[in-house]
């Protein structure tokens, strides 16, 4: 049996339980945690950490790092793989002997896993939070155009804002809609894909446990596990790297499964995300220089996007509509949460089974050459 645990029971229903199942998950496989204290409390009032777990010998030249919760509410997928891993016996003798150490940085985003949000506390997408803000931050033309149809008033919109929408896209386009929402922006503070104005908690911690983990790696991969785009339960493996082609090539050598399971690409038009600004993985070039940085983020589908989008407009509103009857609220809440996890087994085991194919392929990448 290749696993201490059953893969329905990787998985969690609120961040309290996941943190609960990680931590075990660590103390059971002999490892020691490093938790890094949010300042503010969860939904419930649990304490808010990002929790990291070293599973090899510190300062190794070989380094895999598997992440999860970038964007909050993402963190119910990848908190499950990150837990059934821990308990898998095959794949921690796979990477032992390979000499791979696996670096697990457990919810990036804990307020947002938390709070069943995608931003941070400050209203941040983390996963557009990394410039380095001491020149102009890019501007995003399209949002400002939609920015008034995202967040009306009243929740459900009106039939006015819906026809609004609806001639948008009809007009443009769903990509267009797409890549107008989802590209990242600095200027509307409440607004969807906020990139904010300074680094987060999130992305300053981030960058301390690269400094900690990540330079004496001659070799660095990573992980980052996502859900939202896609078709539901495929698992979508999207190069995550400066445009370079030699580091885009040598991601689909990786993890391409000779076709199988293809490496798409934000600069090529070949992934499902649109074009993004101030992406996580820059961090690496920064805090890491020494390393040769090969990176993939593993998309998983859930529903539609524009299911998807939706979702995250009613949670926007919410955010900013606190007085909202519980009722509607609850709603709210329970609609995101189903727009980026799939609570049936057959969508976690597709999680798994896909997740794993990455983690060896990404050893196997480490060691190859």
């Amino acid at each position: 049996n290749r696993s201490m645990i059953g893969i329905p029971e990787a998985f969690s229903p609120t961040y309290a339980v996941a943190r609960r199942k990680f931590l075990e998950a660590v103390a059971a496989g002999g490892l020691e945690v490093e938790s890094h204290t949010h300042p503010l409390a969860g939904r419930d009032g649990e304490v808010l950490a990002m929790d990291v777990a070293l599973d090899g010998p510190r300062g190794a030249d070989k380094l895999l790092m598997v992440s999860s919760a970038c964007h909050g509410v993402e963190g119910y997928c990848g908190s499950g793989v990150q837990v059934f891993a821990l308990h898998d016996a095959e794949w921690r003798a796979k990477a032992r002997d390979a000499g791979v150490a696996v670096l697990y940085i457990h919810a990036l985003n804990p307020y947002g896993f938390s709070h069943i949000r995608r931003a941070t506390h400050e209203n941040v997408d983390l996963n557009r939070n990394f410039h380095s803000f001491t020149g102009p931050l890019p501007d995003n033309a399209a949002y400002r155009e939609v920015a008034p149809l995202l967040l009306p008033d009243v929740w459900p919109p009106n039939a006015a804002n819906v026809q609004a929408v609806q001639a948008f896209i009809a007009e443009r386009g769903e990509s267009a809609w797409q890549a107008a929402i989802t590209r990242g922006q600095h200027e509307f503070a409440q607004g969807l894909f906020y990139g904010g104005t300074a680094p987060t908690w999130s992305n300053q911690t981030l960058r301390q446990v690269l400094r900690e983990h990540g330079t004496r790696a001659r070799r660095l991969a990573w992980i980052d596990l996502h859900t939202g785009l896609g078709p539901s339960g495929l698992g979508e493996r999207i190069y995550a790297g400066k445009d370079d082609a030699a580091a885009v090539k040598r991601a689909r050598q990786w993890w391409g499964g000779g076709g199988a399971t293809p490496v798409t690409s934000i600069y090529d038009g070949s992934s499902t995300s649109a074009f993004l600004t101030g992406l996580m993985w820059t961090a690496i070039y920064d805090e890491c220089p020494q390393a040769e940085y090969t990176g993939i983020a593993m998309e998983y589908g859930t529903v539609p996007v524009t299911e998807v989008i939706q979702a995250l407009r009613a949670e926007h509103w919410l955010n900013i509509h606190p007085e909202a009857p519980a009722e509607l609220a609850a709603q709210i809440k329970a609609q995101m949460l189903a727009a980026f996890y799939t609570d049936t087994d057959a969508w976690k085991g597709q999680i798994i089974s896909q997740a794993r194919q990455s983690l060896f392929q990404a050893v196997d990448g480490l060691t190859g050459y």
